[in-house]
């Protein structure tokens, strides 16, 4: 009989009782903030980490999960008698922690020769409750009796469509991480410009700019309707970074898209030390890429 394991890093940005819920294992990531080794959904909650990147001198840096940290937990689905792990980890190209993942199994044969454990290492494509909620959704459907087979394959399809457009009212996080351009950052700051920047496959894009808070909003939802024209069974969802403008947000896209969002979620550290900590994040089913 199959013994299946969940396993996923603190980027999926699922809230503790829905990982408890479905038996979800979540890894944490270290992220360095002013010379603070910070292990993420052990130390801050996401509030709090956001009032430490407000006032820190610099700038937060995150390092991938090691192969031998992965290996270690490996080994205790083995020695715990698990038949299979669905490892679900950050997108692969945004950090080196898929590849670890990939050195980890390697490193398992060397410390259980013996071992008959089934990796299914996926790669999401993209960030925080993108992929968590689905997740959360393919760990319910395990719970009931579904297939494997059949719950990796829709959540593989399901993260072909996934799209997410970004918000940013602060630009110092998105310089650093190279999602803007110096120049814009500058720019933006300067002159009150924000981008309208979409996630999409793991690869960010500048789509517009628009001058003024106040039509950040606005900029997003038009960008949402016009990439999700034609999708049937369209759903969304709302990201943030617990400012006032979220719940602007959810209440313009309830009236734009006549339903309420899936969820809304708190963009965890991994996540919000790329955006910053004054971001929205619109998630949306977009059509399914090639």
């Amino acid at each position: 009989m199959s013994k299946i394991a969940i396993l996923t890093d603190s980027s999926c940005d699922i809230p503790q009782e829905l990982a408890e819920k479905y038996g979800i294992d979540i890894m944490g990531f270290h992220i360095l903030l002013d010379d603070e080794d910070i292990v993420e959904r052990e130390k801050y909650t996401p509030e709090e980490f956001y009032d430490r990147m407000r006032a820190a001198k610099g700038i937060p840096s995150t390092a991938a999960i090691t192969p031998i940290q992965f290996c270690e937990k490996y080994c205790q689905y083995v020695d715990e008698g698990y038949t299979d792990v669905i490892h679900v980890p950050i997108n692969r190209s945004g950090s080196s922690t898929y590849n670890n993942a990939v050195m980890a199994q390697g490193m398992l044969r060397e410390e259980r020769p013996e071992h008959h454990l089934n990796i299914h290492l996926l790669d999401p494509h993209t960030y925080s409750m993108v992929f968590g909620w689905y997740l959360c959704e393919m760990a319910r459907k395990l719970q009931n009796g579904a297939e494997l087979r059949h719950v990796i394959s829709e959540f593989e399809s399901q993260m072909n469509k996934m799209e997410i457009i970004l918000g940013p009212y602060s630009l110092k996080q998105m310089k650093k991480s190279g999602r803007i351009s110096a120049a814009a950052a500058v720019m933006g700051e300067l002159m009150g410009i924000r981008p309208i920047i979409t996630l999409i496959d793991g690869k960010t894009r500048v789509e517009s700019k628009v001058r003024g808070d106040d039509k950040v909003i606005l900029a997003m939802i038009d960008l949402c309707k016009k990439r999700t024209e034609g999708v049937e069974d369209f759903d969304y969802m709302i990201g943030h970074t617990s400012i006032p403008q979220a719940a602007e947000l959810e209440k313009a896209c309830r009236k734009a898209f006549g339903k309420a969002p899936l969820t809304t979620f708190n963009l965890g550290g991994v996540v919000s030390a790329n955006t910053g900590p004054d971001t929205l994040a619109l998630v949306y089913v977009g059509k399914a890429r090639d």
